[in-house]
């Protein structure tokens, strides 16, 4: 992908936390991701307005069984154990 060198102003104090946690080269690769995500938020939230417009709200109802399926699939992963699903990949290979 080609780049171009632009510039931002940040906060100088959250510029240096970065620039420490980083070093010098990362720092434009970390801006680069925040605002990849950044922008992946702000699609989801266009889908989310559409859906919404297209279906109506989401309800209680529908939130708190979202919720709880997501709570079982938490349950099921963590009961599998780090690296369960690779494991059982490898020996179907």
């Amino acid at each position: 992908m080609a780049t171009k060198k632009y510039t931002v102003t940040l906060p100088e104090e959250l510029a240096e936390e970065i620039r420490h946690e980083v070093g010098s080269g990362g720092f434009s690769a970390y801006v680069t991701r925040a605002v990849e995500r950044q922008r992946e938020q702000d699609r989801l939230g266009e889908l989310v307005t559409w859906l919404e417009e297209e279906h109506g709200p989401v309800t209680e109802d529908e939130l708190a069984s979202a919720e709880a399926e997501r709570r079982e699939f938490e349950r099921h992963f963590a009961e599998q154990g780090p690296g369960a699903a690779g494991e059982r990949h490898r020996r179907a290979s």
